[in-house]
């Protein structure tokens, strides 16, 4: 199981760009050791932009960050496009020479509190920058899902691209206030540009009040294993009973899932940076070793930390 061990990083402002949170942290392995850790941040104003720090895991007991990126690597879109407000990384795939980043755009709504939709960046210099593919999104809501589509995970295998993203069924008004009710999903894709929704959710509910997003996947010894995050739907914010808890799934083929959630045993500390919530897991190895980055208070606010997995 895996075990929690300590934060690494939490953004201090010093660039302008980066004055709060570190959302979402998504890891690319660049060597034995190494793990440039894409996360997104935001400025004064609350726009989110995507950036890293490499962090050196040779001691898995204390890692040390080798660097701290002082400019995004993925600035908002055009204006009037999809991510003209804000481009938070989601996923990381790495084939061939080239870098593959998944990121979540996201506008303001009149209605709602967000727009979400998914676009594609590619980089070609290890990481250091991304140039967006097209400046429309490549997954969004459609006629079957047409309330919210959010943070996704993919996998390239047996020369198919694999995605489980985050998707709404519905707007519930939780306290004269519209809450979205998402759960995860299914998608597959032979270019990693068009995508055929297969429009089964993965995790369903176990109650009328959760909700499941931002899953991990990685498939070892044929069977596919997913990190997500979970919560209620009412009151998450001010009650942390309610907040972002870790859950965990297997499947055989990626689509029908098998919940194990008491596998999942980080719990939130007594006090601190992850006393509130245990938010957006995600799974990866790095110097022979299984290491879970998860997020704490504030959907990222008091920066990232990560567990050890043990047997």
């Amino acid at each position: 199981m895996f075990k929690k061990r300590k934060l690494i990083y939490n953004c201090s402002g010093q660039n302008i760009f980066d004055f709060s949170h570190c959302h979402k942290p998504t890891p690319l392995v660049i060597d034995n050791n190494v793990a440039r850790i894409y996360f997104g941040t935001r400025d004064r104003v609350g726009i989110t932009r995507t950036t890293f720090i490499d962090v050196d895991f040779s001691n898995l007991q204390n890692p040390k960050i080798n660097y701290i990126h002082n400019k995004p690597v993925l600035d908002v879109g055009k204006i009037g496009t999809f991510d003209d407000s804000g481009a938070n990384v989601s996923s990381i795939l790495k084939i061939d020479s080239e870098i593959i980043m998944y990121y979540i755009g996201w506008n303001p709504s009149t209605t709602v509190h967000t727009r979400n939709s998914i676009g594609v960046s590619i980089s070609k210099d290890n990481g250091l920058t991304f140039k967006r593919i097209f400046d429309g999104s490549i997954l969004d809501r459609d006629k079957l899902e047409p309330y919210y589509t959010g943070a996704v995970d993919v996998v390239f295998d047996k020369m198919k691209y694999q995605m489980w993203y985050t998707s709404g069924s519905k707007w519930k008004i939780i306290n004269n206030k519209p809450e979205i009710f998402y759960h995860i999903k299914y998608a597959e894709s032979k270019d990693g540009i068009d995508w055929k929704k297969r429009y089964v959710t993965c995790i369903p509910p176990k109650n009328s009040m959760e909700v499941t997003a931002r899953p991990c996947v990685i498939k070892e010894d044929g069977i596919y294993k997913m990190w997500y995050s979970k919560r209620n739907i009412d009151n998450f914010r001010k009650d942390k009973r309610k907040n972002y808890r870790g859950g965990y799934a297997e499947s055989k083929d990626g689509i029908d899932w098998e919940r194990k959630d008491s596998s999942f045993k980080l719990k939130p500390s007594e006090k601190g940076w992850d006393s509130e919530a245990i938010a957006y897991p995600y799974v990866f190895k790095v110097n022979k070793a299984k290491v879970m980055l998860y997020n704490g208070n504030g959907f990222g606010k008091t920066g990232f930390g990560y567990a050890l997995y043990e047997e």
